[in-house]
């Protein structure tokens, strides 16, 4: 019994170790099989993972950043440049302290250790591999600190970029506004989705509009690290892809003269080509230094700018809204004879009229008037008289056509559209009827009427071209992608291009009127002699004023003047606005300085045949030649009175006559011509003055026909072979050749 007992408890105590072995075999299966798996994941599944975490951890992608698109005039001048410059940012490293870094890093680069703390807090919420900007246009002392501790400060980084390089003194900072770094704002407009915190984005002008063209796209560059983030090697470089250049439509020349003419007085000036909307000159002050914000401007610096009561940060041309004076009253004009109210109005002015029970003051007793002399003479009472005939409402009709109350729809941010008065606008935006007796004001641009200065250039210049308005505009449009182009157009809504059709008497009445204004007008010390020159003056009070006519003081009322040269279908419209400049002829003269410049200068670039040549492109010349009369054939070319002097118009391409002119063989040329031996010249018709010139008697030889060619010459015994003067081959103006053809003879 015992010994079975016994043999049963062995036999138990053998099957239990078996057990336990089992259980053990398969739980370290298990335990393979689990590890076995982890393995698989970690260097099958995920290998492709880890390989790229270990990639990061020794290859840095550095931004490589592309140069902004630069801009020229429209004589492909360059305006606004770029130089090189180098920023300093600030990468977060795993378990690298940044805070306890801070002071060293501001002694370093000269930063508040304060607003370097603010920065760091501002991007605290950013993913931490994305470099936090801490200064811009770094010093070569501060490049050399950095450098000197990249042991110490691994977390510092470098970036060369372009940085832009303004026209000094805000040279047409309005038109071509500023960048400065995006915003928290911006980024969350659609619009600037592509950018990074801390990128620089335009801000105003053209560099805002046409940003996603000038900024180019960025590219990277692959840099090895060491473990302590040091730089040993590059991998690979994505190129940058620079922004694009474009062209203005200004002229250098005209905005640098339209600035100094301007001077220190609060205003703006706008110079347009009506027949195509090109601005040729656009100008506000007071301005300011768009160089300030391509660096990230100081706080005093901005709150000077905002606090100024100046207003340098508003572009005037497009923004200031204010009452158009007697300018107005081309477009009452305008209103008048098409209605055919004021083709036989007579008004006697006694120094005003009473209206509505109210009596309003002219500046003048101008005694009884017809359109003709109340446009030069600006009488008041005249045009109280026919605002009175017309209505508010007809008034309004006219000048919304001419693109009032509207804006023009120009290629810049922040345009204004001015108000103009109607019963329909009192009642939306003051829910009562317009009064009849405000209409009196309205008559000469005083009461709620509000224009900028570019809305009056471009209605009057309309005015000018018989009814035909175009849309501002100051980037050259084939510089600009057609589906860039009309993104442009669906952002600046407006007026754009349309056509009010004017009868001719009512176009011929006040283009003459605005000739004379010039002349014998209001605007007689803007004359230019020999120039078409015509416009309107407007003096408009403004608000709370006493009329004190003390330039410059803070009752004195503004200055205006639209001039246009030539008055029919100009070609040049100028718009001048001076705050509380007093008369409009001193705005007058401003006017007159830009179109002087423009007349002299087209003048100048009309009569330069080498610039006007051309592939196709003949150039029309004139030409004064003599020729022996048949009874005197064989007698020599001395015999004045055996010659003929003729003169005829030619079309000539430039370069195929002075191909002409180098092929031949000067040896060919017999020795000891005389101005006589030659039968003509071609050049412009303008004579230059002999000074510029070697004089040649009759008589006298001409060294060589080489020398002809390279000097000219003046014939002393009067316009006999070439005329009065021969130009030099390199003058500037014009290339001149003997005469060896005769085509369409006057």
């Amino acid at each position: 019994m015992f010994s079975e007992d016994f043999s049963n408890r062995a036999n138990r105590a053998e099957k239990l170790p078996t057990l336990m072995f089992t259980v053990a075999q398969y739980g370290i299966l298990l335990l393979m099989l689990g590890l076995t798996a982890g393995l698989w994941r970690l260097q099958v599944l995920g290998a492709e993972n880890f390989r790229m975490l270990a990639e990061q951890n020794r290859i840095r992608k550095v931004p490589v950043m592309a140069a902004r698109g630069k801009l020229f005039d429209r004589e492909e001048r360059l305006v606004v440049d770029n130089y090189p410059s180098v920023s300093c940012f600030l990468v977060r490293e795993q378990n690298h302290n940044v805070d306890a870094d801070l002071p060293l890093i501001a002694r370093g680069l000269n930063l508040d250790l304060e607003d370097l703390r603010a920065t760091l807090r501002h991007y605290r919420a950013a993913p931490g591999y994305q470099p936090i900007p801490i200064k811009q246009d770094i010093t070569a002392d501060e490049v050399a600190f950095i450098e000197a501790h990249r042991n110490e400060l691994p977390e510092l980084e470098t970036i060369d970029e372009e940085r832009r390089l303004y026209p000094r003194d805000g040279f047409a900072a309005h038109l071509i506004g500023y960048v400065g770094e995006v915003s928290e704002e911006d980024l969350n407009n659609s619009r600037y989705a592509a950018y990074e915190p801390g990128a620089m984005v335009g801000k105003a002008g053209v560099e805002e509009t046409y940003d996603e063209l000038l900024r180019g796209q960025d590219g990277s560059r692959d840099v090895i690290v060491d473990s302590r983030g040091r730089e040993v090697g590059y991998l690979r470089t994505q190129h940058a892809i620079p922004g694009q250049d474009l062209k203005l439509t200004i002229d250098i020349d005209l905005q640098r003269t339209a600035e100094l003419a301007l001077g220190e007085a609060n205003g703006a000036v706008v110079a347009m080509d009506p027949r195509n909307g090109e601005i040729l000159a656009m100008v506000s002050h007071p301005s300011f230094d768009p160089n300030a914000f391509a660096v990230r401007i100081h706080r005093a610096d901005w709150n000077k700018l905002i606090t100024d009561p100046g207003h340098p940060l508003m572009n005037k041309a497009i923004q200031d809204q204010l009452a158009p004076g007697s300018t107005f009253k081309i477009i009452m004009s305008a209103a008048g004879l098409q209605e055919g109210v004021a083709q036989n109005m007579r008004v006697n002015c006694v120094g005003g009229g009473t209206f509505y029970g109210r009596f309003f003051h002219c500046d003048k007793h101008h005694g009884v008037l017809s359109i003709e002399q109340a446009i030069p003479l600006s009488c008041d009472t005249f045009f109280y008289t026919l605002a009175q005939r017309l209505g508010i409402d007809t008034i309004a009709k006219y000048a919304t056509a001419l693109g009032l109350g509207s804006k023009t729809g120009i290629d810049l941010p922040a345009e204004m559209a001015g108000i103009m008065p109607s019963t329909k606008w009192e009642m939306k935006n003051f829910h009562q009827k317009y009064y009849a007796g405000s209409t009196i004001s309205v008559g000469i641009g005083q009461g709620e009427t509000q224009v900028t200065p570019l809305q009056l250039a471009r209605a009057l210049a309309g005015i000018a071209s018989n009814g035909h308005l175009v849309r501002p505009h100051v980037v050259v449009p084939d510089q600009v992608p057609a589906q860039f182009r009309q993104a442009v157009l669906d952002s600046f809504p407006g007026a754009g291009e349309s056509d009010l059709p004017l009868n001719p008497d009512t176009w011929m009445t006040i283009t003459d009127g605005m000739a004379a204004a010039t002349t014998t007008g209001t605007a007689a010390a803007a004359h230019i002699d020999g120039v078409d020159f015509a416009g309107k003056t407007g003096t408009a009070q403004v608000v709370g004023s006493g009329d004190t006519h003390v330039k410059g003081g803070a009752k004195t009322p503004n200055s205006w003047f639209v001039g246009m040269v030539p008055r029919r279908n100009p070609e040049l419209v100028v718009a001048v606005l001076q705050e509380h400049g007093d008369w409009g002829s001193n705005s007058a003269k401003i006017a007159a300085k830009l179109v002087a410049l423009y007349v002299e200068k087209k003048r100048r670039q009309e009569h330069n045949l080498m610039e006007k040549a051309g592939e196709n492109k003949p150039v029309e010349v004139g030409a004064v030649w003599s020729d022996p009369k048949p009874a005197a054939r064989g007698k020599g070319a001395g015999a004045e009175e055996d010659s003929e002097l003729h003169g005829g118009h030619f079309f000539v391409d430039p370069e195929k006559a002075l191909g002409m002119a180098t092929e031949i063989d000067p040896k060919s040329i017999p020795q000891g011509l005389k101005p006589d031996h030659f039968v003509g010249a071609i050049g412009t018709t303008e004579v230059v003055p002999c000074y510029k010139a070697p004089t040649i008697g009759k008589d006298e030889v001409v060294p060589s026909y080489r020398a002809f060619m390279r000097e000219g010459f003046c014939a002393a015994g009067g316009p006999r072979a070439i005329g009065s003067a021969a130009l030099p081959l390199a003058a500037r103006f014009t290339a001149w050749m003997p005469l060896r053809f005769r085509e369409r003879q006057r």
